[in-house]
Formats: structure tokens, C-alpha cells, sequence
């Protein structure tokens, strides 16, 4: 997977808006101004992902290429090498459990406007 995979996939989900907020190398996705993914766009080419706690541990010990989130808190984030074996689905798959981890802990204000916004868009 690639850098470029990862960013249409962030980019394509409702209310996600994308910047720079800490250097020119780590591209923040945020919802309703939540980050949700964090993605290295340098050589080494990782993703930092919220997780269910008992989830990131199991991850861990499943896969070599997940591993506790560098620069995170460490109980509620994982860093996946996205330039790995691992596959595509399973990836996109752990973008949407840490996207709707954010969603859940929004307002429910956020979620109705997010829900709004995603019904005009259609």
C-alpha cells in the first residue's frame, strides 16, 4: 500500500479535512477537528491509528508491522508500517475502527451535522 492509497482513503470519509499542524512530514486527518489518523509521508511510510485498547494489544502481538503509536499515547494508538504485507483490506479496515471512535466520542450536535452534511453530499 501507498502513501497516496491511504490519504484518498482518509480524505474520502465524511467531515475529513487534512493538514500539516506539526511538520511537512506527518499529515493529520481530522473529523469535526478529531484526529483520527496520523500519516508519515516520508520514506518510512507509517500510519498512526486510534484503537480500542484491548484491540491494540492483540494487533500487536498479531502483526509485526503494527506496533504501540509512535508519539502517542500508547494505550489508545497503533503505528502500522502501511509498506508491509499486511493487506489492503485489513488496513482500510483499521481506518474505519479509528475513524468511528472518533465519531463516537463527537457531540451529538457533530454527529447530526456530520450525518446532515453526508446526506447533502449524496
Amino acid at each position: 500500500m501507498d502513501i497516496e492509497e491511504v490519504r484518498e482513503y482518509c480524505i474520502a470519509k465524511n467531515g475529513v479535512t487534512e493538514s500539516f499542524p506539526f511538520d511537512d512530514t506527518a499529515l493529520v486527518f481530522k473529523v469535526c477537528d478529531k484526529m483520527f489518523a496520523l500519516l508519515s509521508i516520508d520514506d518510512d511510510a507509517w500510519l498512526n491509528l486510534k484503537c480500542e485498547p484491548e484491540k491494540a494489544i492483540e494487533l500487536r502481538e498479531q502483526f509485526s508491522e503494527v506496533t504501540p503509536g509512535f508519539h502517542m499515547n500508547k494505550k489508545m494508538w497503533n503505528t502500522i508500517q502501511i509498506k508491509s504485507a499486511l493487506p489492503h483490506s485489513l488496513i482500510y479496515e483499521w481506518i474505519d475502527d479509528s475513524y468511528k471512535l472518533v465519531v463516537a466520542k463527537l457531540t451529538k450536535a457533530q454527529r447530526a451535522e456530520l450525518l446532515l452534511n453526508s446526506q447533502n453530499n449524496e
